[in-house]
């Protein structure tokens, strides 16, 4: 599959060009595994997104999907926000991710 022009970050930069099948196919590029609950938390974040027009601090994304923030980091081992937003064709958080 081809995936579409990405920035240096690996974030798309086109979010429209966003399916889920690109989404999936950037995270094997970067050998990045996503399991079920990881892309739960993808769509989860892109419906955060759309009722919102932003991208959730961890905090705000924790409660918005009613988990613990400490077993979201545990579950990516990284600061959750960055690859839930790239993976999911959306805009780089900012602030605390």
């Amino acid at each position: 599959m081809d995936i579409p022009e990405r920035d240096g970050d690996g974030y798309l930069t086109d979010m429209n060009a966003w399916t889920p099948e690109i989404g999936r196919a950037m995270a094997e590029a970067d050998n990045y595994e996503l399991n079920d609950e990881k892309w739960a938390h993808i769509m989860k974040a892109r419906e955060f997104y759309e009722d919102f027009g932003t991208v959730p601090p961890i905090r705000k994304f924790a409660k918005y999907i009613d988990e613990d923030q400490k077993a979201i980091f545990d579950l990516w081992m990284t600061g959750p926000m960055k690859p839930i937003t790239k993976y999911g064709g959306l805009p780089k958080p900012t602030g605390c991710v």
